[in-house]
Formats: structure tokens, C-alpha cells, sequence
């Protein structure tokens, strides 16, 4: 009853007109083949007309066969899998297994004994099967790599690596995928390689990879491998997987010192500067010593025989121009690493000021050499900002000025300065609405 069960299940999955397209062409064949016998017998017989008839008739059932079902057939093989490139490796078990070979064979020869050539033969026989097996292991198998939308540098996240096996009716076994390192790149993007110890035949499986990128950028991976010593571990077997994978990695938003030592000074330059900045009035109070007269609503006071003191509403909780000097001697050729490193931590500690704003809620402006974020809520612009900050590069100091002009040309708007070069490089004009953060002197 299982196996009834088992052939009916097997039967509704099947490709039903390729199942009835081979049996079919093997029962032509089948026919061909007896024609050709019999055309053989009637020739020793002598029966020439015979002969050349049912030959005939072989040739016109195997050519019917190669024009109406091979294509049928053709259409439903993955012949794909045979231009697949493969990789071989003998590892360190195959090499003492050949090294039995020769041994056996060496003891065969001088012998002449019949078991030993036997064992010699089945000995031989498991390393082509080995490689048969493999093959069919490694064939029918397609990867796709799933990243976060969003990474940071330093911070642990998760990859998926997913593997579908296209194979109608054979599993894969102990399938090990890991990354190609290409000429040029330091590192791959998939560091750990993932083991897949069974693959069933038509389905898929994922498996979470733990990911963590040390630097900012962006990673490419152009090809992955798909590995497998199945089934005896003598040969290792590999093919190649052109997939081209990118990841772009923000810079690191995490409250370094550095950043927890100039927060104060921005919170109260931008609190210093957006006091009394409101016109509506928002309510009246009793008067408190510390409160300006310019502040009295008189006329208020003279009817309750009290003072009472104006406050208004502000108009923007907090707005805010972030800008990133990105003109640095790391641009110079031949620059140190100290220098090159300072830039990155530059780059960093803009990137943890706009995430700030980002988790304060406030209107966030970002401005740069080559890129100019609109003034929107941080909500809303930050994954814009932190893109340009995961690309951008030193650029060379010649070219700074035009920059400088720009800031110093809009008073209106207060500014955080974030820039890698000495104090006394900054116009006084910038001073006039600006808080300058200078890296320098934060960076040891």
C-alpha cells in the first residue's frame, strides 16, 4: 500500500508528456533494435530483399524517433549543467588512498594473483565513482545571497544564504559554499563559509550566516563556490558561481568618547542659539528673578496687580546645517596612515552626529563637497546622509575654498562644522553661525 502510494505521489509530481515521450522512444527503439537483429538473420539467409526492408523499416523507427522525441526530450534536460566549471582537488585522504592504489597494483603485477587485480579494479572503480557522485552532487544547485537593507560598520548582523536544488529526483549532499577572494580585493564578502550537510531534490534551504564588516564602503563579490567531498572525502570538488553581491557598509553611528566629548558643546550652542527665536505668544507666567524685563507683559500685570512675564513658542525645536569638511591631507599621495586613519574617524563622528539628530526627532540639513541633502526631518534624510558619509573620499586641500564660501555666504542657518584640519584653518565668517568640531584635537 505504501508503495502504491509512494508510485501514485511520484506520478502526480512527474512530468507527464516528458515521462511518456521516453517510454515511448524507448519502445520505438526497442522496435529499431529487433528490425536490425532480423535484418541480420535474413542477410546470413540469404533473403537480400527481406534484409534491406526491415532495415529500412530500423531506420525510418530511429530516425522518427530523433525528429519528433529527442527534441521533446532535449527541451526537458538541463544540458546547461554540463558547461558547468569545475574545480579539482585531490585532498591529503585521496593522496594516501592512490597511494594504496599503487601498492595493490604494484603486488598485483609481480603476483599475478587474480584476487588482487580484483581488488585492484574495485579500488579503482570507487575514485570514478567518486567523481561521478560529486558531479552529481554539485550539478542542479543555484545560490542567492540575501544582505540587510541597512548595515553599519563594526556592528554584527546576519546574511541568508539560500540553495535551491533543481534536480527533479536526486538530493545533494555536504555542500560547503564560501566566497572567491578576486584580484585586488582585500577581503571577500562572505568571510565564513556555510555548510549545507543535505539539499533535498526540488526544494530549497537557508541558512543564517553571522556578518561583520570592520570599515566603512562598499563590498562587492563578483563569485561564490559551491564545495563538496561527497562521498568519500578522497576528491574535492568545486564549482564556480558567478554572482555579483554588493554591500554598503555606513560608517560606525555608535557614542565613541570623542563624540560624547563635543555633544555638550553642540546641545548648548544650538540651545544658545535658538533662544527667543519664536514670535507667538504661547502663555503667561508669574515673574521668576531670573526672567528679562524686556519679557513683563505689562498691561497683563497692571490688572492682576502682579508681574506677569511673556513666553513664547519656538518655532523650530531643533534645525540643524551638518556639514562635513571633507578636504584632507589623507588626499595627498604617499600620506601616512595616522593621517588617512584620522580622516576615517572624522567621517565617523559626522556620522554619529547626524544619527543623533536622527534619534532627537530634528530637521536635518546635511552639506558637503559633492553632495547636498535638502532640509527634511532626520527620519526621513538619514539613510541619504549616511550613504554619501559610507563613499566619500579625502579630497585634496586646493579645492576647500569654494566650500568655505558657500558656508560663510549662509548666515541664516546654524551650522556643526565637522572637519580633520587644524584649528585656525576656518574663515572668522564661519565662526559667526557655526560650531566647528575639529577632529584634531578629538582624535589621539
Amino acid at each position: 500500500m505504501n508503495l502504491r502510494t509512494s508510485l501514485a505521489n511520484l506520478w502526480e509530481k512527474a512530468d507527464r508528456p516528458g515521462v511518456r515521450a521516453f517510454f515511448l522512444s524507448m519502445a520505438a527503439l526497442s522496435v529499431a533494435f529487433v528490425l536490425a537483429l532480423y535484418s541480420g538473420a535474413a542477410a546470413r539467409l540469404g533473403n537480400l530483399a527481406l534484409a534491406s526492408a526491415t532495415a529500412m523499416s530500423a531506420l525510418l523507427v530511429a530516425g522518427w524517433v530523433g525528429v519528433t522525441l529527442v527534441p521533446v526530450l532535449a527541451r526537458r534536460t538541463p544540458l546547461r549543467w554540463i558547461t558547468y566549471r569545475m574545480e579539482y582537488r585531490l585532498t591529503r585522504q585521496g593522496w594516501i588512498y592512490i597511494g594504496g592504489i599503487v601498492l595493490v597494483a604494484l603486488a598485483a603485477i609481480n603476483t599475478g594473483n587474480n584476487l588482487l587485480f580484483l581488488i585492484l579494479s574495485c579500488l579503482i572503480a570507487s575514485i570514478l565513482m567518486s567523481g561521478i557522485l560529486s558531479s552529481v552532487t554539485l550539478a542542479g544547485v543555484e545560490m542567492s545571497l540575501q544582505l540587510p537593507e541597512h548595515i553599519f560598520a563594526g556592528q554584527p548582523v546576519r546574511g541568508t544564504v539560500e540553495l535551491k536544488n533543481e534536480k527533479q529526483t536526486l538530493p545533494s549532499f555536504s555542500l560547503r559554499v564560501e566566497g572567491t577572494k578576486q584580484k585586488g580585493m582585500t577581503a571577500a564578502l562572505l568571510e565564513t563559509p556555510v555548510y549545507f550537510p543535505y539539499l533535498p531534490r526540488h526544494e530549497s534551504v537557508k541558512q543564517s550566516v553571522p556578518l561583520r564588516f570592520a570599515r566603512r564602503g562598499l563590498y562587492r563579490q563578483e563569485a561564490f563556490r559551491i564545495v563538496t567531498r561527497f562521498p568519500f572525502g578522497f576528491l574535492q570538488k568545486a564549482r564556480r558561481l558567478d554572482l555579483a553581491s554588493e554591500a554598503l557598509v555606513y560608517p560606525s553611528v555608535e557614542a565613541t568618547p570623542e563624540f560624547l566629548e563635543v555633544l555638550p558643546g553642540i546641545q548648548g550652542s544650538i540651545e544658545s542659539l535658538s533662544k527667543g527665536r519664536g514670535q507667538d505668544l504661547y502663555a503667561l507666567r508669574d515673574y521668576l528673578p531670573t526672567d528679562s524685563a524686556r519679557h513683563v507683559h505689562w498691561k497683563a500685570s497692571a490688572r492682576l496687580g502682579s508681574l506677569m512675564v511673556r513666553e513664547f513658542a519656538r518655532e523650530d525645536d531643533c534645525q540643524v546645517l551638518l556639514v562635513l569638511d571633507p578636504h584632507s591631507e589623507a588626499a595627498r599621495p604617499g600620506a601616512t596612515a595616522v593621517v588617512k586613519e584620522r580622516f576615517e574617524r572624522t567621517v565617523e563622528l559626522c556620522a554619529a552626529i547626524a544619527w543623533n539628530f536622527y534619534e532627537r526627532g530634528a530637521l536635518l540639513e546635511f552639506r558637503s563637497a559633492s553632495a547636498n541633502v535638502s532640509l527634511a526631518p532626520a527620519t526621513e534624510n538619514i539613510f541619504a546622509v549616511l550613504r554619501h558619509l559610507a563613499m566619500v573620499e579625502a579630497l585634496p586641500l586646493d579645492a576647500r575654498q569654494h566650500l568655505l564660501s558657500e558656508l560663510a555666504a549662509d548666515s541664516e542657518s546654524f551650522k556643526i562644522v565637522v572637519t580633520s584640519q587644524p584649528r585656525g584653518s576656518i574663515p572668522p565668517e564661519v565662526w559667526n553661525s557655526s560650531y566647528v568640531v575639529f577632529a584634531e584635537d578629538l582624535v589621539s
